[in-house]
């Protein structure tokens, strides 16, 4: 017996409503029911690299750590700080991301000077991705999201804390890190 559309259509059309939003994006590895927020449903390229990294792969259902960075800043030193940060907390769970910005025109003249400063000069280990805009009407998305949950990056090394969900939680400017209580409540949220 062959079913008419007209039966079958309403029966698809039930089910496509009962899959989650996201039912193509990756799930956490551990073993939640976590989707995707779509602040991190992009594609964007590392660092020095001809690899181009999903960002819900890189979060993978943890809370975040984004900064905004550049090569030739007086906060340039504050990948030292950032990388103590990324070795303290990874194994709690926290993903410290450093995007290269020329926003204020202080980043290096090419990726390979930028890279150079960051892995070698401050060891760097946590991902860099590749110089994007971060502010204006040109802000790569994620930075557009940034700026309509809390504020749009005023200088280099802005700090966003941002939950499993996607929300900025909190942010720092410039001069100041998020401190150990600020990245624990982060944590203890997850």
């Amino acid at each position: 017996m062959m079913l008419s559309y007209r039966v079958f259509l309403p029966f698809l059309m039930a089910s496509a409503l009962t899959l989650p939003a996201h039912a193509d994006e990756p799930a956490s590895t551990d073993g939640s029911d976590w989707q995707c927020p779509a602040i991190f449903q992009h594609e964007m390229k590392q660092l020095h690299s001809s690899n181009v990294l999903n960002l819900c792969d890189v979060v993978d259902g943890k809370p975040v750590l984004l900064v905004n960075t550049a090569s030739h800043c007086g906060f340039t030193d504050q990948f030292g700080d950032l990388e103590a940060i990324h070795d303290k907390y990874k194994d709690q769970g926290l993903v410290v991301m450093g995007v290269s910005s020329d926003s204020f025109n202080q980043e290096a003249e090419s990726e390979e000077e930028a890279a150079e400063i960051c892995f070698k000069n401050f060891g760097v280990s946590f991902t860099m991705l590749a110089t994007v805009p971060v502010r204006g009407d040109s802000a790569h998305p994620l930075f557009a999201e940034v700026a309509r949950q809390d504020t749009a990056p005023k200088w280099n090394f802005y700090k966003y804390l941002i939950n499993r969900q996607g929300q900025v939680v909190s942010s720092n400017s410039s001069m100041t890190l998020p401190d150990d209580d600020e990245i624990e409540a982060l944590l203890a949220g997850q």
